[in-house]
């Protein structure tokens, strides 16, 4: 049998029953400092979205902090160039949006230019 997956001690039907000052306490304190003063008008508007169950949920809210209520939801985060689908699990709770949507790319040099080295100067130009 499955093992049950849970958050603090909490399954995920008790987390989408849980009031907001008590999923408060048990985040850390700068996310919780965040939910205290309040959503901006941007993340008010996902947040009506999520309660319609809407799909195809676009936001570029990255500092969103995630909440019990979008636990199961598909969300895409604008990077700065694109938008990257990210599902909500239990597992981020607590955290912000932005940090499951990267917006700089891995660097991955190729070989060497022509002149780089001292060995290339042996090769032609033409």
């Amino acid at each position: 049998m499955a093992k049950e997956l849970k958050w603090k001690g909490l399954t995920e039907e008790q987390l989408k029953d849980i009031d907001m000052n008590k999923f408060m306490e048990l985040i850390p304190a700068r996310r919780r400092r965040s939910l205290k003063r309040g959503h901006t008008d941007d993340q008010k508007a996902l947040l009506k979205k999520i309660e319609k169950n809407e799909s195809n949920l676009k936001t570029h809210s990255r500092n969103m902090v995630i909440i019990p209520a979008m636990i199961g939801k598909t969300i895409k985060v604008y990077n700065g160039k694109e938008y990257v689908q990210v599902i909500i699990t239990i597992e981020m709770l607590g955290y912000c949006l932005g940090e499951f949507s990267h917006s700089r790319k891995l660097v991955s040099h190729s070989s060497a230019g022509v002149g780089a080295t001292r060995s290339s100067k042996a090769v032609s130009a033409r």
